[in-house]
């Protein structure tokens, strides 16, 4: 069965999908975007992905596509198209299409958007997760507003291409002083020696996550205390545990950073604690 994508109002195959060459997200990346699980025919925690998505369109001025309620029928019909039980969707909006200018378009120039949904492969997901994964640390050259969940990526695609270039699959970045910030993809987290789990501040100088918003839930759940506050390179690479959270991956264990093994060099087991009750407290919305 071919994919099918939707782009601003139609549902077209995934192969003949376009957006104009003076849409801005390609002039300008002057866009947002919203990347959610799908698990069992079930959408892990819709609501927040779009309250996120919300909030980085009001960041940046651009206006609603669509009614949420249109947004989420789009969502469901692009999945149920694409026949994906097990896999995610990625939406982009953008500020629309207009003559190549760096300020606004006119007023009422409708936004672009675009929705697909793709299935993947749950052995790979397991696989990483029996076996951990490895990262290296990067300092951090990207714009100060990583706040908002923006198309403008290069600097994480160049770190990522260099994690894989080094034998490793996701990419740190640190702060100018020495302090731990964020994965090009994921959120940071560290069981440290007193066995807390604790992750930077999400109020500035990264991303806040979706899952790493109910990962905290979860934790509330399972009793597992946390901290929110900054660590160093060095109290990561001494930690008990540290892992990645994304909404693709839920939790990896990152077993090995910059070639130095993290604790025994294997997954803990506070990450799979956490990985094995997320989906439970997550909420789940139907197709």
């Amino acid at each position: 069965m071919p994919r099918i994508a939707y782009v601003n109002g139609r549902y077209v195959n995934h192969s003949d999908a376009m957006v104009h060459v003076e849409d801005r997200g390609y002039q300008f990346a002057d866009g947002v975007y919203e990347v959610c699980e799908v698990r069992h025919g079930l959408i892990v925690d819709l609501t927040r992905h779009l309250d996120r998505l919300n909030r980085s369109l009001g960041e940046l001025r651009i206006a609603w596509p669509m009614s949420r309620a249109a947004l989420i029928h789009v969502i469901r019909e692009t999945l149920r198209r694409n026949h994906v039980r097990n896999g995610l969707f990625y939406l982009q909006v953008t500020r629309g299409v207009a003559r190549r200018d760096h300020v606004f378009p006119p007023a009422g120039t409708p936004s672009s958007i675009v929705v697909t949904a793709k299935s993947t492969d749950q052995s790979v997901i397991a696989k990483k997760n029996a076996n951990g994964i490895k990262a290296i640390t990067v300092r951090d050259n990207r714009w100060d507003r990583v706040d908002i969940k923006s198309v403008g990526l290069l600097s994480n695609a160049l770190v990522r291409q260099q994690a894989k270039e080094a034998g490793a699959q996701e990419a740190i970045y640190i702060d100018h002083n020495g302090m731990v910030k964020e994965g090009a993809a994921t959120n940071v987290w560290i069981v440290d020696s007193d066995g807390n789990l604790v992750t930077r501040p999400a109020e500035h100088g990264i991303l806040r996550g979706i899952t790493r918003t109910t990962l905290i839930d979860v934790a509330a759940k399972l009793e597992l205390p946390i901290v929110e506050r900054f660590f160093s390179v060095e109290e990561m690479m001494a930690a008990r545990e540290v892992f990645i959270t994304a909404a693709t991956s839920i939790c990896f264990p990152v077993v090995a950073i910059d070639g130095e093994a993290i604790a025994n060099g294997h997954p803990g087991s506070v990450s799979q604690k956490i990985r094995e009750a997320f989906f439970d407290v997550a909420e789940k919305t139907a197709i």
